[in-house]
């Protein structure tokens, strides 16, 4: 992986939401990333060079197989980049997930290393199925 620089910031609003922004520059990109924790549910923001919202996904696992579903809600179609990050988060942490991503199509190194780097800072907020927080409402410090 290339050298690689971020910035963190956490802060909490509420006690049923808590927020996390950071940044991360590798590849001669600048990918910024925001995490809200709401009541059994993730949303994500994914930017890359910019501010820009991108497209918006729903992510749920679905019964009986354990799988999950993913659908556009804003721009972009099942096949377009961050349906996949969405639908891999969903079984990685087994919550729901909204994913607004604005990573350029047709840039696979790129969307992998952002999932990398978002799994990472997941796991390191205790978001996965082994030591999953539950999103009722209460948070750890």
């Amino acid at each position: 992986m290339a050298e690689s620089s971020s910035s963190n910031g956490t802060q909490s609003a509420d006690a049923n939401i808590q927020l996390t922004c950071f940044t991360e520059e590798a590849h001669d990109v600048t990918l910024h990333f925001q995490i809200i924790s709401l009541t059994k549910q993730i949303y994500i923001w994914i930017g890359c060079n910019s501010a820009k919202l991108g497209h918006l996904y729903a992510g749920a696992a679905t019964r009986p197989n354990n799988t999950a579903s993913v659908t556009s809600l804003l721009g972009g179609g099942a096949d377009s980049t961050g349906a996949g990050i969405a639908r891999r988060l969903v079984l990685r942490t087994g919550l729901n997930i909204i994913l607004a991503c604005n990573i350029p199509k047709n840039s696979p190194m790129l969307e992998a290393l952002a999932e990398r780097i978002l799994i990472q800072k997941l796991n390191s907020l205790g978001y996965s199925k082994d030591g999953q927080k539950r999103l009722s409402g209460v948070h750890a410090t």
